[in-house]
């Protein structure tokens, strides 16, 4: 079975960061490209960052050049995603996906961005 554990949310003020983690497995995570997707309150999804399976990352341009960073440890299956600046915008809960169908999806976890 296909698990996406995501974790690392949290409340936050404006300009600081977080780190959030995707914990994975039932499949051979190495293998496969891995995506961050967002979804604000009464929003639908946004993507947000993919890292395919040798590294190459790509970052949705309507975000500000550097303030995420997607990385990937295939030797502990994990997927990460580092928050800087962050902005009350970036509320949102954050998914893990396999792929760049985003298919599955974890659970997600909750990053509120609030002073």
């Amino acid at each position: 079975e296909v698990q996406l554990v995501e974790s690392g949310g949290g409340l936050v003020q404006p300009g600081g960061s977080l780190r959030l983690s995707c914990a994975a497995s039932g499949f051979a995570f190495a293998n496969y490209d891995m995506t961050w997707v967002r979804q604000a309150p009464g929003k639908g999804l946004e993507w947000v960052s993919t890292i395919t399976s040798g590294g190459v990352t790509t970052y949705n341009g309507e975000f500000e050049k550097g303030r995420f960073t997607i990385s990937r440890d295939n030797a502990k299956n994990t997927l990460y995603l580092q928050l800087s600046s962050l902005k009350t915008e970036d509320t949102a809960m954050y998914y893990c996906a396999r792929g760049i169908q985003w298919f599955p999806r974890g659970q997600g976890t909750q990053v509120t961005v609030s002073s």
